[in-house]
């Protein structure tokens, strides 16, 4: 069975780690974790700091922020083609209406 930490539990740990200078065997055998574990932790919490550990199913604000832009990105991507078609398509239309009338003008 897979355990949850909570944030409070992991930031407490890295702390341990980073700010009191205790050995991550020492920390990770004390805490019942493994030190893999507490490893990856404190890379995470040295990265992101107040922002790491959001928890399962929720975004960093820099992750969400770049998602939206993301969407917005190929939004506007397909937006632009659909105008490119379009302006296609209107350019055959005047082309064909021109041909019609050039041939109705000689007649």
């Amino acid at each position: 069975m897979k355990r949850t930490y909570s944030k409070e539990f992991k930031v407490k740990a890295c702390e341990l780690v980073e700010e009191e200078g205790i050995k991550v065997k020492v920390v990770a055998e004390k805490l019942g974790i493994h030190e893999v574990m507490l490893y990856r932790w404190i890379s995470e919490y040295k990265t992101d700091g107040a922002e790491a550990f959001v928890g399962t199913g929720h975004q960093k604000p820099g992750d969400a922020e770049l998602r939206k832009l993301r969407k917005e990105n190929e939004y506007l991507k397909m937006e632009n083609e659909i105008l490119k078609k379009q302006r296609r398509t209107l350019r055959k239309s005047r082309e064909a209406n021109r041909i019609r009338k050039n041939r109705t003008d000689r007649v």
